[in-house]
């Protein structure tokens, strides 16, 4: 069963699962966000959850963390039906930035309704229920640690019918290393601010992608190729 939690410092989300949890889980996000291009503005978009399932099929194939879970089966139940099992299975999983899993979690909203309109309306579509688990994952490890009342604010900007068409996704990165320079304190006070922002696109982020869209327009280049010059600190306390 796919499950997350935060990590220690409050950097992140720790998402584990047997392998065919995470291997669903791609499969899902492959089909619904389309192969390159297929909804243009919403590339960058695209990409950032591409990033996700990178990591994620990467500790499905063990090169993240493994983990030993108890599985229920029981000394008694092994006598009863004659046999001798390991009591544990094993898990895999992998850290992901909490600014980046809000992030996604919101755009997903977008491809699904791209999916819906483009690629399947069938109700027994097996990708769909996927996608939709992911996302009300993330929420409840985010309501897990935030006050009630401002969880309740978060989760009416996520049901908003806000798009991520054409997004400065560059700020995604711009939140990403502000919330790792933060101490973990900092951070559980921050996450709901940061969830916020992600959710709303408030006038820090329009400031901040007129800026993107003035960095693009000399070099005529979308505005999800426009390269941030930050860099991401080689080892993350999670």
């Amino acid at each position: 069963m796919l499950t997350m939690m935060t990590t220690p410092n409050h950097t992140g989300v720790k998402i584990s699962g047997d392998y065919f949890d995470l291997d669903e889980l791609n499969q899902a996000f492959y089909k619904v966000i389309g192969k390159e291009n297929q909804y243009f503005d919403f590339e960058g978009s695209r990409r950032r959850i591409l990033g996700i399932s990178y990591e994620i099929r990467h500790a499905a194939q063990g090169d993240r963390n493994v983990e030993f879970v108890f599985n229920g089966l029981h000394e008694d139940t092994m006598k009863k039906h004659q046999f001798i099992a390991p009591d544990k299975n094993i898990y895999f999983s992998v850290e992901i930035l909490w600014p980046e899993l809000i992030y996604a979690a919101i755009a997903l909203k977008d491809f699904v309704s791209l999916y819906q309109k483009k690629v399947s309306q069938s109700i027994w579509d097996l990708h769909l229920p996927v996608i939709y688990r992911f996302q009300s994952l993330v929420l409840d490890c985010l309501r897990g640690h935030i006050p009630d009342s401002e969880y309740e604010t978060i989760l009416a900007a996520f049901n908003q019918p806000a798009t991520v068409d054409d997004y400065a996704i560059q700020y995604v990165d711009l939140m990403n290393l502000k919330y790792i320079g933060m101490t973990k304190e900092q951070r559980e006070q921050s996450l709901s601010t940061i969830a916020l922002k992600l959710a709303v696109q408030d006038k820090e982020y329009q400031a901040f992608r007129q800026q993107v869209l003035a960095a693009a327009n000399p070099a005529k280049k979308p505005i999800h190729e426009i390269e941030i010059s930050a860099e991401y600190p080689e080892v993350i306390e999670w």
